[in-house]
């Protein structure tokens, strides 16, 4: 579908939801229109789909009869709370819809909503995002959880607002035995995306450490095959904590923009030459070239065999690893 044709559905699709809720005969608004036009709404450019559906949204209703609402549960209440309200311009209302929600997000693109809460302008909305995300996310669809905070994980350090606290609610969401078998498939299957980039930023925590050979092994992506393998050489998970500005010249006013990384240990144990022969047989020449690395990084300690690997590596078809595997064999001559 093109973008233009989409988003007249979605749009089309919240006027009918604020019709619903201005018919006085009924207790419950429907969404399911809303739910079926979002569901496949790609969640690149969500800022843009964000704005889009709260403008037509506010409009919608101010065209609607206010006393006609309801409350969400059907009581006496002249207020209905609905997953929409989540993006409302009124952070009371944020703030309401966030404590009142008890069930899962409808598809990943409401929890996406919920999710953005905790980089909110408003500090009780992102309070209230914190206390009620956990449990929205165990009842949610594992699959529309992951599909969310692939999103969240790439642009997190983009969010202003956003704090530490946010952060382990985030890292406690992944750590969701639900959620952390589906961010496993996701790396394994996945053909097209940053999901080496993903991998990294997993490894915040260790609801993967014990998958990691796993993924090493069975990833179709050659990126994600070698990020795991190097995860398993060194025994560590490393990744983009954000950037900060350097100077380089102060007197010049002159700096730039460096990365900032951070790292954590793997309690695990692989033995090196096992895992070098077993990557020095992949079927990419991008995991062979990490393989051939931590050959050299290892020449001291592998005794004879280092010189059978060091030779298989000089053989590679691929010049990148046949170079280290030439260097290999001449720091054993000397």
């Amino acid at each position: 579908m093109q973008s233009q044709d989409m988003q007249e559905v979605i749009l089309s699709a919240v006027r009918d939801f604020a019709k619903s809720i201005a018919a006085g005969d009924r207790i419950y608004a429907d969404m399911s229109s809303v739910i079926d036009a979002t569901s496949s709404l790609p969640l690149a450019h969500f800022d843009h789909w964000e704005r889009l559906i709260r403008d037509e949204f506010s409009r919608a209703l101010n065209r609607t009869d206010q006393t006609q609402r309801w409350f969400w549960k059907g009581a006496e209440n002249p207020l209905l709370l609905t997953w929409l309200d989540l993006i409302s311009w009124d952070g009371y209302k944020r703030e309401k819809t966030l404590r009142s929600i008890s069930g899962p997000a409808p598809n990943a693109f409401f929890f996406s909503l919920a999710i953005r809460r905790l980089n909110d302008w408003v500090p009780r909305v992102r309070e209230a995002a914190r206390e009620a995300l956990p449990k929205i996310a165990e009842a949610t669809d594992p699959t529309s959880v992951v599909e969310s905070l692939c999103v969240a994980l790439s642009n997190w350090n983009s969010w202003g607002r956003i704090e530490d606290a946010d952060r382990q609610v985030i890292l406690k969401i992944i750590s969701l035995a639900g959620v952390a078998k589906a961010f496993k498939q996701k790396l394994i299957a996945s053909t097209a995306g940053p999901m080496s980039s993903l991998l990294s930023q997993l490894g915040r925590t260790p609801a993967l450490d014990g998958s990691l050979e796993e993924i090493a092994e069975s990833a179709i992506q050659p990126s994600v095959r070698a990020k795991a393998y190097r995860c398993l050489f060194e025994e560590r998970m490393v990744w983009l904590k954000g950037r900060e500005w350097v100077w380089t010249d102060i007197r010049y006013c002159e700096g730039r923009v460096q990365a900032v990384v951070a790292e954590r240990k793997l309690d695990l144990s692989v033995p090196s030459f096992a895992l070098i022969k077993k990557t020095a047989k992949d079927r990419s020449p991008i995991v062979r070239r990490v393989s051939a690395e931590f050959l050299i990084r290892n020449l001291g300690t592998l005794g004879e065999e280092a010189r059978e690997l060091a030779e298989y590596f000089a053989a590679d078809k691929s010049s990148s690893v046949a170079e280290r595997g030439e260097f290999a064999l001449r720091q054993l001559g000397q």
